[in-house]
Formats: C-alpha cells, sequence, structure tokens
C-alpha cells in the first residue's frame, strides 16, 4: 500500500479568507431569516449608534448588533436581563471566526429568568423592612476612617483614593475581595462582617463608613450582589454603609438595603466625605457673619443707650439738691453738737447740785432718830410685856426670841446705814477736788471739758477743795509756772450711828 502526499489530492486548498466568506454565505443563504427566543445580556451602546448584545438562553448564547438604521424601528429598548424576541438572519464576522445574528426587529416577551428572580426577592426582602428608609442611617458628616471594600487591582479603589485624598485627607481601610463570579457574595459579606467586629479604641481603627464600590458590568457580572445572604448582611451593619456597584444605569440588590446609593465609585467617596476647602470657606464665612452680627449688635446697644442717656438728667443735677443739703447739714452740725453739750452740761450741774452732804446727814440722822425711837418702844413695850407674864413659864424663850429678833433688825438697818454712807461719798462733787484735783470754769460759769475750748488770754476760775483762784490762759507751748498746790487736807470720816442693843433690867 502506498501513502499519498497531500499535494496528491483533488481537493483544492482553500484560503482562510474564502472558507470564512464561504460559511458566511452559507449561513447567510440557510438562514437569511430566523426568530430567536431569549435573554439580552451585555447590552452596549455604541457612540455610532449601533447596538452589541447578548441573546442567551439557560444552555448557550449567541452575539447580536442591531445597525443604527434599525435601533428606532425597534418595539423596545435593549436592556439587560430584558426577555425578547428578535427577528434577523444569521452572519459571521470573518475577523473573529463569529458567527452572530443581525437584527432587523425587536419586542419584549416577558421578563426574563433572572429578573423575575430578583424581582421575587426584592418584593420578599421589601416585604420583611429591609428597604424601609426609617431603619437607613444617616452618614457621619466628618468620617476620621474610611472602610472599602473592593478589589484592589481595579480601577474602582485608584479613583475611590483620589477622590478621597483631594476632598478630605483621612485614613481609608481597604478590605480587598472578588467582586464577580460565585465567591464575591460570601468575601463581600465576610469583609462588611469583619469590618464591624473591629472594637472602637483596638490596634485597628474602626471605620466610621463603609463603602462597597465595583466597576459597570453586565447582569451576570453584578450578579453576585443580588444574592439575598448580602443583601442581609448589609441591612444587618452597624456601620453606614455606601453602595457603589455598577454605573448610573445598573442597579442591584444591596442598593436597596444599604444606607445610601452612589451612580459611582467616586460618587461614592464624594458622598462619604466633605469638601476640606468648602469647609475651612464656611468656618470664615461664619466667622466674618459672626463678626458682623456681634458688631452690628453692640453699634445697635450703643445707639439705644445714647438715646435713652439723652432723656436722663445730668449727674451733677441729680446730685446738687442732695449736695446743697448735705453742706446745710454739715454747717449746723457742730453747733448742735455744741449746744447739746452744753444743756447736757447744765443738766448735769442741776443733778449734782443737790447730791450734798447735808442731804444725806438729814437722811442719816432722820433714820438715826427713827431707830432710837423704836428702841425706845421697843423698850416700853418689853417692860409691859414683862409685867403681864412675869410669873409665866414661856416668859424665857419669848425674851429670847425677842431679843433675836430685834438684834436682826439693828444688823439690818447698820447695813443700810453703812451702804447710804459709802453713797454719799461716791456722789460727793468734792470728792475729786480733795484727791488733788481742779474744775476749771470760763468767767461766765462754764465748765470747761477739753483744752481745745481755750483761748490765749481767756480767764479761767479754778476751783480747789479749799477754795477757789483765778488764772489767764498763757501762751501755747510756754511752760507754766510751778504753783505749790497745798495738800489736801482729809477730813475725819463720820462714823455710823450704831442703836445701842442694851435693853436694861426688866425686873
Amino acid at each position: 500500500m502506498t501513502d499519498l502526499a497531500p499535494n496528491d489530492s483533488n481537493a483544492p486548498p482553500y484560503s482562510v479568507s474564502e472558507l470564512a466568506f464561504a460559511l458566511k454565505r452559507t449561513l447567510e443563504d440557510r438562514y437569511g431569516f430566523v426568530r430567536l427566543r431569549g435573554e439580552l445580556s451585555k447590552v452596549t451602546h455604541h457612540s455610532n449608534g449601533h447596538v452589541y448584545l447578548t441573546i442567551k438562553d439557560d444552555k448557550a448564547a449567541i452575539d447580536g448588533v442591531v445597525w443604527k438604521g434599525n435601533v428606532r424601528g425597534l418595539g423596545v429598548r435593549p436592556e439587560h436581563g430584558l426577555e425578547v424576541i428578535v427577528t434577523g438572519k444569521i452572519t459571521t464576522y470573518p475577523a473573529g471566526s463569529r458567527y452572530q445574528i443581525v437584527i432587523d426587529s425587536m419586542e419584549a416577551a416577558g421578563v426574563g429568568a433572572l429578573l423575575a428572580q430578583l424581582e421575587r426577592l426584592k418584593a420578599k426582602l421589601a416585604a420583611e423592612g429591609l428597604f424601609s428608609p426609617e431603619r437607613k442611617r444617616p452618614l457621619p458628616s466628618m468620617p476620621a476612617v474610611v472602610g472599602v471594600i473592593t478589589s484592589p487591582t481595579g480601577a474602582v479603589i485608584r479613583d475611590i483614593l483620589h477622590r478621597i485624598r483631594d476632598r478630605w485627607p483621612c485614613q481609608v481601610l481597604v478590605w480587598p475581595v472578588v467582586v464577580q463570579g460565585d465567591a464575591a457574595a460570601a468575601q463581600v459579606s465576610a469583609a462588611i462582617r469583619g469590618f464591624n467586629a473591629i472594637q472602637p479604641g483596638g490596634p485597628i481603627p474602626r471605620p466610621d463608613i463603609l463603602i462597597v464600590a465595583r466597576g459597570g458590568g453586565s447582569v451576570e457580572d453584578l450578579w453576585a450582589f443580588n444574592d439575598e445572604a448580602l443583601a442581609r448582611t448589609v441591612a444587618e451593619s452597624t456601620i453606614p454603609l455606601i453602595s457603589a456597584v455598577g454605573h448610573e444605569t445598573d442597579t442591584t440588590l444591596i442598593d436597596f438595603v444599604s444606607d445610601r446609593r452612589a451612580p459611582t465609585p467616586t460618587a461614592a467617596a464624594e458622598m462619604a466625605t466633605p469638601v476640606l476647602a468648602e469647609l475651612r470657606a464656611l468656618i470664615s464665612d461664619f466667622d466674618r457673619r459672626l463678626n458682623r452680627c456681634g458688631a452690628r449688635v453692640i453699634e445697635e446697644r450703643r445707639t439705644r443707650l445714647t438715646s435713652a442717656a439723652r432723656g436722663l438728667p445730668r449727674p451733677n443735677d441729680l446730685l446738687a439738691l442732695a449736695q446743697q443739703r448735705f453742706d446745710i447739714a454739715s454747717g449746723r452740725l457742730d453747733a448742735a453738737l455744741h449746744r447739746n453739750t452744753t444743756v447736757h452740761a447744765q443738766d448735769l450741774l442741776k443733778v449734782t447740785a443737790r447730791l450734798t452732804p447735808d442731804a444725806l446727814r438729814r437722811q442719816h440722822a432722820a433714820k438715826a432718830d427713827r431707830l432710837a425711837d423704836l428702841g425706845r418702844r421697843l423698850n416700853a413695850c418689853g417692860t409691859r410685856s414683862v409685867d403681864r407674864v412675869r410669873d409665866h413659864a414661856r416668859l424665857p424663850l419669848l425674851w429670847a426670841r425677842l431679843g433675836s429678833a430685834a438684834e436682826r433688825r439693828l444688823t439690818r438697818a447698820e447695813d443700810q446705814l453703812a451702804n447710804l454712807d459709802k453713797l454719799r461719798l461716791s456722789l460727793n462733787p468734792r470728792r475729786p477736788l480733795e484727791l488733788g484735783f481742779a474744775l476749771v470754769r470760763k468767767a461766765d460759769g462754764t465748765i470747761i471739758r477739753s483744752a481745745a475750748a481755750l483761748a490765749f488770754g481767756d480767764q479761767v476760775a479754778l476751783q480747789f477743795a479749799d477754795g477757789e483762784r483765778e488764772a489767764v490762759i498763757g501762751n501755747e507751748g510756754a511752760p507754766p509756772a510751778p504753783t505749790p498746790a497745798p495738800a489736801p487736807t482729809p477730813k475725819p470720816r463720820p462714823k455710823p450711828v450704831t442703836p445701842s442693843t442694851e435693853q436694861g433690867d426688866l425686873f
């Protein structure tokens, strides 16, 4: 048996382009008109007006394109997850060896399976109150630590860090996770629980706010963020959370559960942080307004005070009348005090004039006479009583009692007399004179009590115990001529009269 070389074959060789275009013509001839039913995904509206998409079911997928001229004639707008029925022809893309359908018309065939599943899950969570606005927490105005849950290698984390650094320089903690595929939901849930488990004051600072971020993509790419377990983890977070998954037109389940939804990751960074420059400008504006308000209030108070002051009398006018009354009263005070002192001095002289030794002597003599009379009457009474009861047995006892009573009465009378004599001596106005003092009077009889009351050349009378002498007041400071004062002669103190206690002989 002989092997044949390839060049011995009768089939002519095709070039790649010939085969590709041959297949293209075959498909277009065989499937020039087809109707497909499937779910749209990866819908891209190109800037040139064409729409590129993928039609899929649970087992296969085919690319599709709607040329710019047919876009306006479509029955529905192509969107992710929409189940549609399309009409077109099958063709190939020779440059990429792919086949696709060129769509001429499109009509809605109902909600896709993924969207239907998502709608059922949304209705369930909404019934549980996880979407309620009352449970959403306010975001902190000036966070010190921001926690970011996203892929560490994508452009999302760079955009967020750049935006936060420009607006509000603070500490950012990044928890790296995968954001697409079957493991994405579990890793994002673990990151949220991990941030919430950080204790305040520990070695790792606890974030004040969390950002879950991912770039845009198809429904399949973002489907991990529609996970029910992830949505419940977001709802249980004690730290306020911002959802920034996809672009503005993309919506996931955690957008409804989170405290705030951001259309893009950059917008999430803006929501989470204030602008430091704006805060400084705001504080400066508040400071200027405060200064202006303070100055305006002070000026208003000053104007009101000035207006009120015009209606008030001058202080000098208020004090003038009181000052005048005070001057008049102070001018009268010296003379009034002098007159008052003179009146009291005259009253004292009148009182002391009546306190003379003769008055005490007369009182003493009257008491002595009365005491003697009582003694005589007592002797007479005793004599008569003795004559009456001479023979009575109780006479000695009565006599003893009578003698004791009389003796006590005489003792009391003697003590009273001695006290009166001491009072007489203490009230005697001549007593100081007997001790060496002198009484100074002016020519009109006024008693001098102070050296300031005498002037140079005044005549005075000096009264001593044994007489009076006249004198003239000399120059102030000149030593007076020594005048020997006569030694006072002490007078014998009268002895108190003691009544006799002798009763005589009764028998």
